[in-house]
């Protein structure tokens, strides 16, 4: 008996719908998001609900991606993640955010989130990140990228503790994460380096073992501690 959401296949099989579930504390923003989500013929938002009934919802509609907010007076969404993490198979992760210093995304990242979304996300990107979440990529949005990845962990030039994870990696392990830093899925990756998505899979989970990484996102955040990732041209300081 299946324990979890079922994850949808990857592209090239079967299409089938994303499911995701969206929680706020606001139902406007609940609303205004599902209306966003629920547009696009691939996804489809199964259901919505503040804080305190997320598990709950989580159990009975099993979706694929959960979009989060970081912040609700019921139950906060630290709490809430942290006892999605501790589901069987659980779902992928996106904190919502309206700030993007905000001081809780360190510690979502810590508990396991696999992307960071600012709430007023132009439609076409939240939609990119739903796809991108249930392919089993993990998503920064660009203006908290810097807050997660450059304020966060970054110190100005390689970590020298990074590194030295970094370097009980094979080369091929080198490459797969150094694209899982730029925050591509196992399809995208598998792609760019003319492999099997299975491999990829098989590559990514040796890669969090070595690192010790809890999932894809502290991965990608050593990645670039490392070095391994090349700063975009529009990333500049």
């Amino acid at each position: 008996m299946r324990t979890g959401p079922a994850r949808p296949p990857n592209r090239g099989g079967t299409i089938t719908t994303t499911r995701v579930l969206i929680v706020d504390d606001e139902i406007l923003v609940r609303s205004g998001l599902g209306l966003i989500v629920g547009s696009a013929p691939d996804l489809e938002v199964v259901g919505d609900c503040s804080g305190g009934q997320t598990e709950e919802y989580v159990r009975r509609l099993r979706p694929h991606v959960v979009l989060l907010d970081i912040r609700m007076p019921d139950l906060d969404g630290i709490s809430v993640l942290r006892r999605l993490r501790a589901l069987p198979d659980p779902p992928a992760v996106a904190m919502l955010t309206t700030f993007d210093t905000d001081e809780y995304i360190g510690t979502a990242l810590r508990a396991g989130a696999s992307g960071f979304l600012l709430k007023d996300t132009a439609p076409d990107q939240l939609v990119h990140a739903v796809r991108v979440l249930a392919a089993g990529g993990n998503i920064l949005s660009p203006t908290v990228t810097r807050t997660v990845i450059g304020g966060y962990v970054d110190g100005g030039g390689p970590d020298a503790e990074a590194s030295s994870l970094a370097r009980t990696l094979t080369g091929r392990e080198l490459d797969v994460l150094a694209l899982l830093g730029e925050g591509l899925s196992n399809a995208e990756i598998a792609d760019r380096l003319f492999l099997g998505t299975g491999t990829v899979k098989d590559h990514i989970s040796a890669i969090l073992g070595k690192l010790g990484a809890a999932n894809r996102v502290q991965a990608a955040v050593i990645a670039h501690r490392a070095g391994l990732v090349r700063p975009k041209p529009n990333d500049g300081a």
